[in-house]
């Protein structure tokens, strides 16, 4: 009989390169809302569940679970999902685990990121000590405090604190007994992919020094502090935490990857920004069609430059009327070092070869594109 699998999410194009999301103890997926659709434009993200959260099963792990146990139910689900090599990851405990599948499984584990996390989690005392009193008393109090834990004052995100709440006993327990054990520092070294480890400089949990001992044991790593950010960085501070992610698992997702780097570079980050908020299930192969052909194949062969690549794209916008497209891409031209001058001779052109009227719309579109660009100093 087939044992039951984390519960998950997987966002993404199949044919991306893999990424999973690992989550801290007491939350749910919901942790990587703000992050997992943007890192899924370049990759086939997987963010799972602790068992007895969201909707893993609690007797996945029982009494004296280990983190290693939590790792095998993390290869067990990219085992799965056809996932062999992976990039990885993990908030707290999730980061935990990300530790030990680098150490224990460094063939599955491609890249890892870790965050506000720990090689060690303060002993074992307060760990056990905190599986009794879950066991004896249920997480409602524990959830009452979960804000002063996970953030800094005056922050919240209800749905996670809900989630801690409605967590099962028992298995969050299990995933204490988890933390009680664990201790890798001895280890450390052995780290042989490349690691970014990301600290909440306001973590009162896991704080700078516990991600800094791990940069300064695994050969290679960077750290990265984000300030303003306690235990839950990816949930109070998501933009951060995404320019760090992307960063450091970029160079893995291949033309994908450098397409969003060279879109925003063309289009700007507010364009791209709203264009991944306007994303859905739907669209998503769209969007990676877009960043991994357009941007990562056609914008990055040097045979052209992006001057002359401006040129052109505008050239074919005014001959199909495509005047919204035109003005995103006026925009575009000025990046890319096109004069006011430079891009009127274009439109200029265009009424020799696409017609008159295509050209004066055209110019009536640049004229109210650069006098707005113009009137913020563009």
């Amino acid at each position: 009989m087939t044992r039951e699998l984390l519960d998950h999410r997987a966002e993404g194009p199949a044919s991306a390169p893999p990424l999973l999301l690992g989550p801290s103890l007491g939350t749910s997926h919901a942790l990587w809302d703000e992050v997992a659709p943007e890192l899924s434009i370049t990759h086939r993200v997987v963010r799972w569940n602790l068992p007895g959260h969201g909707g893993s099963a609690p007797g996945l792990l029982r009494a004296g679970a280990t983190v290693g146990d939590l790792a095998a139910l993390v290869l067990e689900l990219a085992d799965a999902l056809g996932i062999e090599r992976f990039g990885y990851a993990g908030v707290s405990l999730g980061g935990a685990a990300g530790l030990h599948l680098a150490v224990h499984h460094p063939q599955r584990v491609s890249s890892l990121a870790v965050l506000c996390s720990s090689a060690h989690f303060n002993g074992a005392g307060p760990w056990r000590e905190r599986a009794a009193l879950v066991r004896r008393e249920g997480l409602a109090s524990l959830a009452e405090s979960a804000d002063a834990r996970w953030f800094t004052p005056g922050f919240t995100v209800p749905r996670l604190v809900r989630d801690h709440r409605d967590a099962d006993p028992e298995a969050y327990a299990a995933c204490c007994d988890a933390l009680a054990a664990f201790d890798l520092r001895d280890r450390l070294a052995d780290i042989a992919v490349p690691t970014l480890l990301v600290a909440g400089r306001e973590d009162p949990a896991t704080p700078p020094a516990h991600l800094r001992e791990i940069a300064d044991a695994v050969p290679g790593a960077a750290l990265v502090e984000i300030p303003g950010a306690s235990h839950l960085a990816p949930a109070q501070c998501p933009g951060a935490v995404l320019s760090a992610l992307r960063a450091h698992f970029g160079a893995s997702a291949g033309p994908a990857g450098r397409g969003m780097a060279v879109r925003r570079e063309v289009l700007g980050d507010a364009h791209v920004d709203r264009a991944q908020a306007r994303q859905t299930p739907f669209t998503a192969r769209f969007q990676d069609f877009i960043s991994r052909y357009a941007w990562g194949e056609i914008w990055t062969d040097p045979t052209l430059s992006r001057r002359e690549r401006s040129m052109i794209t505008l050239t074919a916008l005014v001959a199909h009327g495509h005047l919204d497209e035109l003005a995103l891409h006026v925009r575009a031209a000025r990046r890319n070092g096109l004069t006011p001058e430079e891009i009127g001779a274009v439109l200029l052109q265009t009424a020799v070869y696409c017609g008159v009227p295509a050209a004066n719309s055209a110019f009536a579109t640049a004229q109210r594109v650069l006098a707005e660009e113009d009137g913020r100093g563009g």
